[in-house]
Order: C-alpha cells, then sequence, then structure tokens
C-alpha cells in the first residue's frame, strides 16, 4: 500500500518569517493522519521553516536545485546546500520547463544529482493546451517520463515521486478530471514505469496529480486508486486550505 502524500509547491511566495507563521500553523493544524505531508518554500525561507517543523512529522522539499555539487553557477542552489534543510525536491516543473527552458536532459541531470546526494525527487510531468488539443498527451508525458530517468536503477525509481501536471490546469482554476487524470497516471506514467523498470517498480512508485487543487476537488482524484496525493500550488498558501486537502485525502484514502 502506497502512502499518500501531499505536497505544497509555495513557488515565489512567503518571505521567511510570513513562511514561518504558515508552517507552524499548519503544525499546529494538522491531526494524527496517514497522509505524508510535504511543503515546499522559496529558498530563502528553508531554514526558518525547517526549525518551525523540525520534530513534527512534516517533511520540507525545495522547488528546483543545480546538478551540479559547486562551483561558477552564479544565483544557483546545489544539492548540498539542499540536504542540511530538505528531503525532497521539486524537478522539472512546467513553470521551470516554461520560463527558464529545462528541457528533459536538463531534467534528468537534476534527478540524478538529487538521489546521489539522499533527496527524493519529486518530477513534474505534464502537457501544455496546444499538445492535448493535438492528441500528444499520452507520447509527452511517457517521453518526460522516460527521459528523466534514463540510466536510473530499478531501486532508485522505486523511491522517487511523480507529479501529473497539465500545464493547462496549473492556476488556472480548470483541474482535469479524476477519470482523466488517472487514465495518464495509469497508462503513461505507471506504463512506462512498467516498461523500462518492471511491473513492480511502477506498483511502488508514488504519483500524485497536480492542477488546480482544491479542498473541494480533491477527492475526485485521491478516490482513485492509481492517484496517490496531489502537488499542490496557491491552495498550499492558506494553512486552512491547505489541511482541508490533506483531511480529504485521510478520508478519501481511508
Amino acid at each position: 500500500m502506497r502512502q499518500p502524500l501531499i505536497v505544497g509547491n509555495w513557488k515565489m511566495h512567503k518571505t521567511a518569517a510570513e513562511g514561518q507563521a504558515l508552517a507552524r500553523a499548519i503544525r499546529e493544524g494538522l491531526h494524527a493522519t496517514t497522509v505524508e505531508v510535504v511543503v515546499c518554500p522559496p529558498f530563502t525561507a528553508l531554514p526558518a521553516v525547517h526549525a518551525v517543523l523540525h520534530g513534527s512529522p512534516i517533511q520540507v522539499g525545495a522547488q528546483n536545485m543545480h546538478w551540479e555539487d559547486a562551483g561558477a553557477f552564479t544565483g544557483e542552489i546545489s544539492p548540498v546546500m539542499l540536504k542540511e534543510w530538505c528531503r525532497y525536491v521539486i524537478i522539472g516543473h512546467s513553470e521551470r520547463r516554461q520560463y527558464f527552458h529545462e528541457d528533459d536532459e536538463t531534467v534528468r541531470r537534476k534527478v540524478a544529482a538529487a538521489l546521489r546526494h539522499g533527496l527524493t525527487p519529486i518530477l513534474c510531468v505534464g502537457e501544455t493546451l496546444a499538445q492535448r488539443e493535438a492528441g500528444q498527451t499520452g507520447a509527452v508525458v511517457a517521453t518526460q517520463t522516460r527521459r528523466a530517468l534514463e540510466g536510473l536503477t530499478p531501486e532508485q525509481v522505486a523511491g522517487l515521486v511523480i507529479a501529473y501536471e497539465p500545464v493547462w490546469a496549473i492556476g488556472t482554476g480548470r483541474a482535469a478530471t479524476g477519470a482523466d487524470a488517472e487514465e495518464v497516471i495509469q497508462r503513461r506514467v505507471r506504463g512506462t514505469l512498467a516498461e523500462a523498470f518492471g511491473a513492480e517498480v511502477a506498483r511502488r512508485v508514488r504519483v500524485l496529480y497536480g492542477g488546480s487543487v482544491t479542498p473541494e476537488n480533491i477527492g475526485e482524484f485521491v478516490c482513485r486508486p492509481g492517484i496517490d496525493g496531489a502537488l499542490v500550488g496557491g491552495a498550499s498558501l492558506k494553512a486552512e486550505s491547505f489541511l482541508g486537502i490533506i483531511h480529504e485525502t485521510a478520508r478519501a484514502k481511508a
């Protein structure tokens, strides 16, 4: 049985002080739950949020990282710098691909570097609206999944997390249906994993849905056996809505 997982991606929001306040509110409002919870603040808030959540069941993640351990990469953060504060790291988010021109090879290098340093990647895959309308969803998601994991062992792949985030649903209020999301996840994500690494690995990997997730619609996704939780954007910026998503997930998976 895969443990449900809810990840909050704060994106470019929250100062260190604001992050501490939000983390404290989430910690105080989180009841005993079977759901694993991760929050991903901006880099500048990582130490402050880590201090608030230390000793709690809530894990801390980063939103991005460079693939090198150190070097002349002005403005970048390495996995060596992150692992003091983080257990998880989001890699290949569509905003990184769109605005910072990250491609499948960049994503592959980052995934490998994260694993090398004991960080758990949350690998993001998903199609744009134009690709969806052209009938390319399956090919895009399968290719992104396969290329990001090239060169890894089945054991490494089994321990990571994949988030299917249709780009057209992120921050738009237009979520995919649960049925659509599960079909892509089962056929294109888990199917690709099974082909490359075996059925057991495909069964073990936790796969999340992301894209305009709210407390009101999370149940439509996590009630499906192939979807293990969610990567949450805007709704993770308020403790009440984020906690609502966590509690609805626990109820659906009970």
